[in-house]
């Protein structure tokens, strides 16, 4: 799949089901404290580190845009898909929502405090997922942090039908540390990795284990990186 053909596909895919997802999914969060700490861990990391915007990368409807908001960070969102950033609008009306792709985002070197991406990642074709977090890394100020959220596993899941639309989305299971390996490809350092296992009770159930990894633009001073040695 060529970038253009990723891109058109996701953009029609999730304008078709905005509106139904931005009810299905609403209330998520407030069902997964786990996901919820691991959040607010970021923001603090962000924060302590001198804050700085922080961009939400496939914001969705902006449901984990606005609950950032909440915690006090200067967060703002950027989508591909039009009918997403409406929905996130309407629901956070007090947020800047951008339309921007993750292959060539339209922000100035360096100039993010944090960047997170959550399960925004996991329609992106492996062969363009090394760009993808080049752009991160190029996005970055030194020493800010980056918030990965996808699928653990490996294989594809193609879904064709979504809420009752055609749709043509590939979601792709990854291993963590295979993802690890292309974020230190990528010049970024990982400094923790989770992992959460299946769980198919409640309102928001998941037959595929969940991976965080959360990463670190190095500062560079006097010729150095953070972790060099001798």
């Amino acid at each position: 799949m060529t970038a253009f053909d990723f891109l058109q596909s996701t953009r029609a895919s999730y304008d078709a089901i905005a509106d139904e997802y931005a009810t299905r999914f609403r209330g998520e969060l407030a069902a997964k404290p786990l996901d919820r700490a691991l959040l607010v861990a970021f923001a603090e990391l962000v924060r302590d580190n001198g804050g700085g915007p922080l961009a939400d990368v496939g914001c969705g409807t902006g449901r984990v845009t606005g609950f950032l908001h909440g915690l006090g960070a200067d967060v703002f969102g950027i989508d591909l898909s039009p009918g997403m950033l409406a929905a996130a609008r309407r629901d956070h009306p007090e947020l800047r929502f951008e339309e921007g792709s993750m292959l060539a985002l339209d922000l100035p070197d360096g100039g993010l405090g944090g960047l997170l991406a959550w399960y925004s990642t996991i329609h992106v074709p492996d062969g363009q997922l090394p760009g993808v977090f080049a752009e991160f890394f190029r996005v970055l100020a030194p020493g800010g942090h980056l918030l990965l959220g996808f699928q653990a596993g490996d294989g594809v899941l193609r879904r064709t039908e979504g809420f009752g639309h055609d749709i043509d989305l590939d979601f792709r299971r990854r291993d963590p540390e295979w993802v690890a390996g292309r974020l230190t490809g990528a010049g970024l350092t990982v400094s923790a990795r989770v992992v959460r296992e299946i769980d198919d009770t409640g309102d928001f159930p998941e037959t595929t284990r969940q991976a965080f990894l959360l990463a670190r633009k190095p500062v560079v001073s006097g010729g150095r990186q953070d972790g060099d040695t001798d």
